[in-house]
């Protein structure tokens, strides 16, 4: 089995050493390749070139931001032989991700451990095993995301942490609990809900203030625990929608608690949740902050999203 390894150099929690462990232990399984990030994007190139060379598997070191490019980088490729009809899961090479930034998610809602020396020893177990199972993706616009999207607060929440990190910060969930707190009560205009949400057939939804999608569950970590706006969100699945009304700190604060739960359950009059849903298109009467799989992509009026099943195969 050929492989290709797509290494982020800045993953946040490995370091040159156990990158190296990391290819000795692949190398036992599998004709291994190495090849290493250089810029943002990078890593959408790489995974269309390893792609198009026909490898049969490729393997990300890194965080959900180089998950996210590796997979539209396979999405955009057109490998070298496949046959008519085929699915993108059946004609792409598989996908196995190492967790190796700071939360994981797409690693860890596959069921894979939080560190990485745990994910590889599963990853190798799962190549051993030929055990893989096939994902949806959504879409929005033309970039595939993995496991969650963004339009207004949530966005703006990342593009203040990657700021942050711009300058020094480390990711932790104190920075992020201090920027959710400044976005919402300094830079959001919570008393002018501008999304209009618009599906076939149906009719729109107005007045929202921020909008949550999600691919799977769950939406994020906060360190072992999980945050579940859309609890019933799944890979099998159509996209999944948690968008909330006129933001008022009462309503606001009871709902973000719901995401908390145990059992999670978020409802009440300012909620609207859509379950399995095909696509819809979200607008804004003025530019919102927008985000996929947690990086920030700057601010839009519109962006159309659709679900993409049986997209890809991954070793789980």
């Amino acid at each position: 089995m050929r492989a290709v390894l797509v290494v982020n150099p800045k993953a946040t929690t490995t370091s040159e050493r156990s990158r190296d462990v990391l290819v000795r232990a692949l190398r036992s399984e599998v004709d291994l390749s190495v090849r290493y990030t250089r810029r943002r994007g990078h890593a959408m190139d790489l995974a269309r070139e390893a792609a198009q060379e026909g490898v049969d598997l490729v393997v990300t070191l890194g965080g959900d931001g180089t998950v996210n490019e590796v997979v539209n980088g396979l999405m955009a490729a057109e490998p070298p032989t496949f046959r008519t009809g085929q699915t993108p899961a059946e004609r792409l090479p598989a996908l196995a991700t190492v967790p190796g930034g700071s939360t994981n998610v797409f690693a860890r809602a596959l069921g894979l451990p939080r560190e990485w020396p745990d994910g590889t020893s599963m990853i190798l177990e799962g190549l051993r095993l030929g055990r893989s199972r096939t994902i949806g993706l959504g879409r929005a616009d033309d970039r595939y995301f993995t496991f969650c999207a963004g339009f207004g607060i949530d966005a703006a929440v990342i593009q203040r942490v990657e700021r942050a990190r711009k300058r020094g910060r480390v990711s932790t969930p104190a920075l992020y609990f201090r920027s959710t707190v400044s976005q919402y009560f300094l830079a959001s205009d919570r008393r002018h809900p501008s999304i209009s949400l618009e599906r076939p057939g149906e009719a729109a939804e107005t007045d929202l203030g921020t909008v949550i999608i999600q691919n799977t569950a769950p939406w994020t970590y906060l360190g072992d625990r999980e945050i579940n706006p859309n609890p019933e969100a799944s890979f099998d699945l159509g996209l999944d929608v948690l968008a909330m009304r006129r933001l008022k700190v009462a309503s606001t604060a009871r709902t973000v608690t719901q995401f908390f739960a145990r059992q999670p359950d978020p409802h009440g009059r300012g909620v609207l949740r859509l379950h399995d849903v095909a696509e819809f298109t979200l607008l804004s009467a003025r530019p919102l902050a927008f985000q996929l799989d947690g990086d920030y992509l700057g601010e839009r009026e519109k962006v159309r999203f659709a679900s993409v099943p049986a997209a890809l195969r991954v070793i789980c």
